[in-house]
């Protein structure tokens, strides 16, 4: 099956990643043929690339076992891929080691479908956490020892949300869309360039879903945020994107803007 074709337009001979020029063309995440098999007879990759520009929303769609969430974890090294060549804000990390790559990881919000609460804690206390990947210690671990400052940060990030009014209530006596918009919280407390969100509404009723979508929408357009989720929502990929990849056994067979895109286009990479 043929792969789509990532632009590397204004290079004067091929290269590895597209060099960005100025703000505008600059890449958060530019990965270039990773390939991924779990065992002899289980090839999830097939030789993906794709990128994401600074500031741009890009969904990731297919259908179940397609390899959306293989290719998420692989292009941050979260799952080691067999094969290929990785840049994360611009800076080259396929064979980084784990410090540095720690580093880098700590300008990534991660939101699952999952939302990964510690449930008996509040929701307070599980947006600080989100300050661990920066900082350690255990003042990061409660808000019953983190300083005035780091308290703060994290009910601001709980008001990004709209549930300031939940900080003191425990994760597991929270709603589902409650609960994911507290991970999105968390994320934030990282003061992240990038989210990478794997079904962020996948769990979550058709209104909490559309909410924590327009959330997502909202925070990565008024803060600059870089956005790239996979969904199995056609209408979502459409609505809350600048631009779709559709990956379909192993391989990206579809990169488009959403503007030029339709239900009908991305509905025949499914199956």
């Amino acid at each position: 099956m043929a792969q789509a074709q990532i632009d590397f337009a204004g290079a004067s001979a091929p290269a590895k990643f597209p060099t960005p020029v100025n703000s505008a063309g600059f890449r958060d995440l530019a990965v270039q043929g990773l390939s991924k098999s779990f065992g002899a007879d289980r090839t999830v990759l097939r030789g993906v690339s794709f990128s994401v520009r600074a500031q741009e929303a890009v969904a990731l769609i297919g259908s179940n076992g397609a390899g959306k969430s293989t290719a998420l974890r692989c292009a941050l090294r979260l799952v080691e891929p067999d094969e290929g060549d990785i840049q994360l804000f611009n800076e080259d990390v396929t064979s980084a080691r784990q410090h540095r790559l720690r580093k880098l990881r700590a300008n990534v919000g991660f939101v699952f479908q999952k939302h990964n609460l510690v449930p008996r804690v509040s929701a307070l206390t599980n947006v600080i956490h989100g300050n661990l990947g920066r900082s350690g210690g255990i003042r990061g671990w409660s808000q019953l020892f983190a300083p005035v400052s780091l308290r703060e940060r994290a009910m601001h990030c709980l008001e990004r949300v709209g549930l300031a009014d939940k900080a003191l209530q425990r994760a597991d006596q929270l709603s589902g869309g409650q609960s994911q918009r507290v991970a999105i919280a968390r994320a934030l407390m990282q003061d992240p360039k990038l989210i990478v969100a794997d079904e962020p509404v996948a769990s979550l009723d058709p209104v909490a879903g559309h909410e924590v979508m327009e959330l997502f929408h909202k925070l990565t357009r008024d803060e600059g945020i870089t956005l790239l989720f996979t969904s199995h929502n056609i209408e979502q990929a459409l609505s809350y994107s600048d631009r779709v990849l559709a990956i379909k056994q192993g391989e990206i067979v579809l990169d488009g803007a959403s503007n030029t895109l339709s239900s009908a286009d991305l509905g025949k990479h499914y199956g």
